[in-house]
């Protein structure tokens, strides 16, 4: 069993590198440029696609460029959403599988660069 931790250990929390940041803010920009084309360019349903679609990664981006942390942890949260409405349309919209397959490695991407400070924090070899 593991020793209680010392609540004087005040290790500073573990950061994004600089890959992971721009990794992360750019496939959040690139999400928003996506959900544009995908949503608002056929001129339909344009209130939803910009609410649902457009506007979260582009609020999350902003907030990611200006170093917030909850701006990544809520990007990750939300591609997870990403990723299953990606999945789930490129198995049911043939029409639709290009964008849902680029949806789903855009949210992948988010992902993975969102939480790679916690999984190197993790995984690293404690002194």
């Amino acid at each position: 069993m593991n020793a209680p931790r010392d609540p004087r250990d005040t290790a500073p929390p573990a950061q994004a590198s600089a890959g992971a940041h721009w990794t992360l803010l750019g496939s959040l920009i690139a999400l928003a440029a996506l959900f544009s084309l995908w949503y608002l360019l056929p001129r339909e349903h344009l209130a939803a696609g910009l609410l649902v679609f457009v506007l979260p990664p582009t609020l999350l981006a902003i907030g990611v460029a200006m170093r917030s942390r909850l701006a990544g942890y809520w990007a990750g949260v939300l591609a997870l959403g990403w990723f299953c409405h990606g999945v789930m349309l490129a198995w049911s919209s043939p029409a639709e599988r290009g964008y849902a397959l680029i949806e789903v490695a855009l949210a992948l991407a988010v992902i993975f660069a969102a939480n790679l400070a916690g999984v190197k924090a993790r995984f690293s070899k404690k002194p």
